[in-house]
């Protein structure tokens, strides 16, 4: 019986993600729908135990955590990317599901949550995706990301002086809030601007979504 309940929950999670999908006008394959509900899966498991996340209810984390951070996917630039503070892999998981090309740095200084990324990675076959724990400030690159992204990682002024050591010449950050940060857009440092401000719409979520995408000023280093 309580396989049969698992599966049953697992199949309504997969109906409710398909919906969720053709809402946000994404289209995946089979198997990697899969691969998300694994990770769904896998998180609710290891949650229980390592309390990764507050949100307790995978219906829940379907909504909050795998549609918010799929609802960013058309509006990301470049191949290398690097989620800062990415705690339990989100955005950088789902992301890497989808974009098996593109290839993800999950940095977080929890050595729980960075366990939990060695696993998701190894059990979902994940050769795209690095993890590591470090502080951001502390850790370097090789080369510049394309890319920076962050999940209520700290301000945006914040984000971007503790983390642009990590930016490719021509990367961008981008920074997903809740309600439009008005404040945070004005306090950016001088050399960065706003490229664009995205409101997105989350399946299933009656709250307020925004993408911020920052880069550096032409000329500025």
């Amino acid at each position: 019986m309580p396989d049969q309940e698992q599966n049953a929950q697992l199949f309504e999670l997969e109906v409710r993600l398909r919906e969720g999908l053709s809402e946000l006008d994404q289209r995946y394959t089979d198997q990697q729908i899969q691969k998300l509900i694994q990770y769904l899966s896998l998180l609710d498991r290891w949650n229980a135990t390592f309390n990764l996340t507050a949100i307790k209810n995978p219906d829940t984390m379907l909504t909050r955590h795998v549609l918010d951070s799929l609802a960013i996917a058309p509006y990301l630039h470049g191949e290398r990317f690097i989620d800062v503070g990415t705690g339990a892999g989100l955005p950088g998981i789902p992301l890497a599901i989808v974009n098996p090309h593109h290839q993800y740095t999950l940095l977080d200084s929890n050595g729980k949550k960075t366990r939990f990324l060695f696993q998701a990675k190894a059990l979902l076959n994940l050769t795209n995706v690095q993890e590591v724990q470090q502080r951001v400030e502390l850790y370097r690159a090789k080369d510049g990301y394309d890319g920076i992204l962050s999940r209520a990682f700290t301000s945006l002024a914040e984000m971007v002086r503790s983390t642009q050591h990590l930016l490719a010449p021509d990367g961008r950050f981008f920074a997903m809030k809740g309600k439009l940060p008005g404040l945070e857009l004005n306090q950016l440092p001088k050399n960065y601007h706003v490229e664009a401000v995205i409101k997105l719409t989350v399946p299933q979520l009656q709250e307020e979504r925004h993408l911020v995408i920052i880069r550096r000023r032409l000329g500025k280093g």
